[in-house]
């Protein structure tokens, strides 16, 4: 199996909660195939060099390279995100051209994305790794 693991997966699994162990089992095991989009290690990176430094950012930066095979954006995968964006976006409140290449990027892969970002929660493309809200 094939997973594409998005930026919430990634904070969970250094922040150590409930559901980053979920995304542990997957980065630690061999038997999938991983992958990172690089707007996801820009939005990582971001965040940690505003919350804890450069130090701390570029020790992730080098964490995710090391267990994930890094996904540039290419064309084919932008026009496939220009396509979702206007999909979603009439569906999905507060959905965000990242999901879309997000999503692109699994579809074009043939993935699963592994993500606890509730825009995703009901997409067959999902793998949700926090707990759903009961109704």
């Amino acid at each position: 199996m094939r997973y594409v693991i998005d930026s919430y997966a990634w904070l969970e699994y250094f922040m150590g909660t409930v559901a980053g162990m979920k995304v542990k089992e997957i980065i630690d095991s061999i038997d999938y195939e991983k992958l990172t989009p690089t707007i996801c290690v820009a939005e990582i990176y971001a965040k940690v060099l505003r919350v804890e430094g450069s130090e701390k950012a570029e020790l992730q930066r080098a964490f995710i390279k090391s267990r994930s095979a890094l996904i540039p954006l290419t064309e084919k995968i932008a026009v496939e995100a220009a396509r979702i964006d206007v999909e979603m976006k009439r569906k999905i409140p507060g959905w965000g051209m990242t999901d879309s290449i997000v999503l692109s990027t699994a579809r074009i892969k043939k993935a699963k994305v592994l993500t606890g970002d509730e825009h995703f929660q009901n997409l067959p493309e999902t793998e949700f790794i926090k707990q759903r809200k009961s109704s």
